[in-house]
Parts: C-alpha cells; sequence; structure tokens
C-alpha cells in the first residue's frame, strides 16, 4: 500500500489509550481540582480516592484531560519528577469560581471540547479523528470502520494497529457519543447513560435500527450488533454559531494564516482537519457563524469577503488567534479568552 503522510500525520501514532473508556461527566473537574493541589497526583499511590475513582480510571481520566489539551506534561513549569498541570485551557474553562464551565452544564461547552479533541495537534485519538474529518461514509458497520483506520495507520507509515486496539477505539466513541436515536422514549438505563455521557447530547453519532427487506419484518439486534450512522448536516448536529466561528478562526490560526489576510470558505468546509468536517457543518452554517460574528465592542476585525475569481472568503485584519479569543470570552462573558491563561 502507498503511504499517504496526510491521513493520520497530525495524530499519535497510538491507540486505546483510554482503555476503552469515554470520558464521563465530572472527570475534567475532578482531575483540575486534584492537580491544583499536587502536580503530582497521578503519580501518587492515593490517586484513586484522591480522584474518587477505582484504580482502573485514573488512567482513562488522565488521558482525556490531556486529549482535550486542559493538562500537560511539563517538568519546568509544573516540577517534579513525573508533573502534570493545568493549561491556561484549563484554568480558563474549569476553576470552580471563576471558570468558564467547570461542571460542562453548556452545551456550547461540549462543543468546543469536541473541536479542542480533533483539531488538538497533535490529535491523542487518531479514530476519531479519522471517522469524522477523513471518512466519508455516513453510515457503517464497526468491522467496516476497524478496517479503514487500520489501512490509515499503514497508509500513513504506522505499523498496522492491533484489532483489540481499534475495537476499544470504536467501544469508547459509541460510549461517547452514541444514541439510540429514540430520545422520546428514553428507559432509565438511558437516561442514566446520557447523565453519565455527557457528549450524547451532541447527536453527532447514532446506533441505526436494522433495515428489513421487502416483505420482512426489522430485525431484532443488540445495540453492539448495530451498524452507526454520523449525523452530518443534520437538525441534530447544530454547532452553536459563536463556537462555529471561533473554530474557524482558531483553524485559521493553527494553518498559521497570518493578518491581514483571509482564508477560503470551501477550505473550513472541506479540510479533513477544519470546523466544516469535525464540527459536521455544512457551508451554509459556516457562512451564517461568520456573517453574525462579533468579536469585541465594535464587532470589528473580520468579515466574509470575496475573492477576484469570486470565490468566498473569511478576512481578518487582526491575528485569528487572537479574535479567536476575544469570541470565545464574549460568548462566555468573561474578560479574557483561553489563551491568554497561564
Amino acid at each position: 500500500m502507498a503511504r499517504d503522510q496526510t491521513l493520520l500525520s497530525g495524530c499519535v501514532p497510538a491507540f486505546a489509550r483510554h482503555n476503552g473508556y469515554p470520558p464521563r461527566w465530572g472527570w475534567p473537574v475532578k482531575v483540575h481540582a486534584a492537580l491544583r493541589e499536587d502536580t503530582q497526583a497521578f503519580a501518587r499511590a492515593k490517586a484513586p480516592g484522591t480522584l474518587g475513582v477505582g484504580s482502573s480510571i485514573v488512567a482513562p481520566m488522565r488521558f482525556w484531560s490531556l486529549a482535550f489539551g486542559l493538562i500537560r506534561q511539563d517538568e519546568r513549569a509544573c516540577g517534579g519528577p513525573r508533573p502534570v498541570c493545568a493549561t491556561g485551557r484549563g484554568h480558563w474553562l474549569l476553576e470552580e469560581e471563576e471558570g468558564a464551565d467547570p461542571y460542562l452544564e453548556e452545551a456550547a461547552t461540549l462543543w468546543l471540547l469536541h473541536w479542542w479533541l480533533l483539531s488538538a495537534q497533535p490529535c491523542h485519538v487518531p479514530t476519531f479523528r479519522y471517522l469524522f474529518g477523513i471518512w466519508g461514509r455516513s453510515r457503517f458497520a464497526r468491522a467496516e470502520l476497524q478496517a479503514a483506520v487500520q489501512d490509515a495507520a499503514v497508509a500513513t507509515g504506522w505499523s498496522r494497529p492491533a484489532d483489540r486496539r481499534i475495537q476499544r477505539d470504536i467501544t469508547a466513541l459509541v460510549s461517547m457519543y452514541g444514541t439510540t436515536g429514540q430520545p422520546d422514549r428514553p428507559s432509565a438505563h438511558a437516561v442514566e447513560e446520557y447523565v453519565s455521557n455527557p457528549f450524547r447530547q451532541l447527536g453527532l453519532l447514532e446506533l441505526a435500527a436494522a433495515e428489513a427487506h421487502f416483505g420482512e419484518q426489522p430485525r431484532t439486534t443488540r445495540p453492539s450488533d448495530r451498524d452507526l450512522r454520523v449525523n452530518r448536516h443534520r437538525g441534530t448536529s447544530c454547532c452553536p454559531r459563536a463556537i462555529l466561528a471561533y473554530a474557524c478562526l482558531q483553524y485559521a490560526q493553527l494553518q498559521d494564516v497570518r493578518a491581514p489576510g483571509a482564508i477560503a470558505l470551501g477550505r473550513l468546509h472541506t479540510d479533513p482537519v477544519g470546523p466544516g468536517r469535525l464540527l459536521l457543518a455544512d457551508r451554509r452554517a459556516l457562512r451564517t457563524a461568520l456573517e453574525q460574528v462579533e468579536v469585541g465592542p465594535t464587532g470589528r476585525g473580520v468579515r466574509l469577503a470575496a475573492s477576484g475569481d469570486g470565490e468566498e472568503l473569511l478576512a481578518f485584519t487582526e491575528p485569528p488567534g487572537d479574535l479567536a479569543d476575544r469570541l470565545l470570552a464574549a460568548r462566555y462573558r468573561r474578560l479574557d479568552g483561553p489563551a491568554s491563561q497561564r
């Protein structure tokens, strides 16, 4: 197989470091509180008691906070032999009294974390990045996704990942995002799962009902046997406009587009690591979000324009990262955005 270095090259070449556990409600703020008291918290034998979880959950909690960009390991910044400390992003979001949304009560925050997770450089969840950003299929079986991710890893120049590791990735992905598509008839178990797995409310991934052939009754299948469906550009997948505009500006920053400058709306829509793909937004949603964006008292600094050949552009007169930060500060009614925190 020919190598394609663009497939997963922006990701860490590792799979299932979450051990199959999705991020649960309350994990980020627990990690943040523990590290505020002790940057060695994860290295201590008493870590399960400090975090209030079983010993098998400690590593997944650390992994997800790292993958969202809420913590970092840096001996110079944190001190000690195995230190982990909060990033500016973590401080901005999770401080108990001053954080933007420490308990992830707003759906917008879940969209924001989803964007941070998949747009990270490097991205720590290559299977997730591949599904939402690279693979164009909307309905598929788990085995098909597993084979596609393994082929993509080889094409990127990595060793072929073991079946069980990709299977754990898919288990975590389905547990994190998967819904039954029947929110009007939730069982007690389903309600508990929604509470434990807050990202399900985004409606990004659905366990598709078994299809029947003509003249047959629909087949009854276990949830683990069902096909999966990505809800691309549907009403259940509506990223808030402020978060979508923030992602467009941060994407321009990550692509090193300087100010004054511009970036094509088509690129924002179709790039595998852009907001259109990763946030499941169509071109119209991107345009609407950017038309209504305000990044300061006057709302100046960003506008939609057209190139000489009529291509739609997002143009800005200030660094897009600064604009993105101000936009997020305004959305959460904060004085500053996450990039201003140290």
